[in-house]
């Protein structure tokens, strides 16, 4: 069976697309889409990856945001991008549970979407 290979891009509503594309590369380093065809993309690193469709009993999950999605990134060193973030005046909830599967902190963009990294146990 054909599959696909992993996430080709993530494409969501912003109301001011600018300042929200900056803010994920200047505060997370996902860079903006390129102008070009041949400009430089975000490239992510090969890692575990979740595709969790939500049913509607979890409407309510601090997850999903009223556009109803939200994501996950991967982080290296959750402290590390936790205190970046901070002294950039993001505000930022860590999760103080350490749970099997790693470490979790919750934010919003500029825009009030849900955004949590994720620090993978091991």
């Amino acid at each position: 069976m054909e599959r696909v290979t992993g996430i080709g891009g993530v494409f969501f509503a912003a109301a001011d697309d600018a300042t929200v594309s900056e803010w994920y590369a200047e505060h997370l380093g996902v860079g903006a889409p390129p102008t070009s065809y041949d400009g430089e993309v975000w490239m992510q690193e090969a890692g575990p990856t979740v595709f969790a469709p939500f049913g509607p009993e979890h409407a309510a999950s601090p997850h999903i945001g009223p556009s109803g999605w939200g994501i996950n990134f991967r982080v290296r060193d959750l402290d590390a991008m936790v205190e970046q973030l901070r002294a950039a005046a993001v505000e930022v909830e860590v999760d103080e549970e350490l749970y099997p599967n790693g470490r979790f902190a919750h934010l919003h963009d500029p825009e009030g979407n849900p955004v949590q990294l994720w620090e993978p146990a091991g």
